[in-house]
């Protein structure tokens, strides 16, 4: 992303490689974090935007660093601020194997994987923003593969959550009803929450000065038959 900083333009690193609410990320501000890694090719990451105006003070912020999603749930595990999801904070593994897949965290006897959705944002895309028409989003394999592995963990583990990262505030996460495969995706969540696999929420909050959780909550009904997993 080429940004501007004190009328300076900055090659700088986007966090991710998908996209970002179809916005066309052009003229819209955004929150840097400086590297101290010298030998980087790019000094800063874009680690936040805003659909509000360059002029309004006291912006909204929409984190789009994936990666960095981990690092805060980590920390907020780590430090046992995520207790009615997991009591027993303790024991915090990064990275581990699980079948044919890696999964972000086993926590005592219960497996983790964070996912941080960006492809739609459930926002308020104000007027000034402009977005562009993009092909449908099919690649779900890597999800399918990662949720299956969840479920096949309970042979051996108490528990195992997938757990909807968003580092903005969305109230209740929605799978759009609109794509073509989403009676494919519902079915096998579906199937593994009968397995067993819990599906939570978390809500940070980005700000020019840090990052604080907002809340959590458990939506594993949600996506039940009749429940309310879809958006229009």
């Amino acid at each position: 992303m080429n940004v501007e900083i004190d009328d300076i333009e900055y090659n700088c690193h986007c966090p991710t490689t998908g996209r970002i609410g179809n916005i066309v990320l052009t003229d819209i501000p955004c929150l840097l974090s400086k590297s101290k890694d010298k030998t980087r090719k790019t000094s800063y990451t874009v680690e936040a935007i805003s659909l509000d105006l360059i002029n309004r003070k006291n912006k909204s912020w929409i984190g789009i660093n994936q990666n960095a999603a981990n690092r805060y749930v980590e920390h907020f595990l780590r430090t046992g601020q995520l207790c009615n999801m997991v009591s027993h904070g303790k024991t915090v593994k990064r990275e581990q194997t699980l079948g044919i897949s890696k999964l972000d965290f086993l926590v005592e006897e219960t497996f983790i994987e964070v996912k941080t959705p960006l492809i739609s944002l459930q926002v308020e895309i104000k007027e000034h923003i402009k977005t562009k028409k993009v092909s449908e989003f099919n690649s779900f394999d890597r999800f399918v593969k990662h949720i299956n592995e969840l479920s096949g963990s309970l042979k051996q583990n108490e528990r195992a959550i997938l757990l909807n990262c968003f580092i903005y505030n969305n109230p209740r996460f929605k799978i759009s009803e609109n794509n073509k495969h989403s009676d494919y995706i519902i079915k096998q969540v579906q199937a593994c929450i009968k397995k067993g696999v819990e599906i939570w929420q978390v809500n940070f909050k980005i700000m020019p000065t840090g990052v604080d959780l907002t809340n959590y909550f458990q939506t594993t009904n949600d996506f039940l038959d009749g429940g309310a997993a879809f958006q229009k």
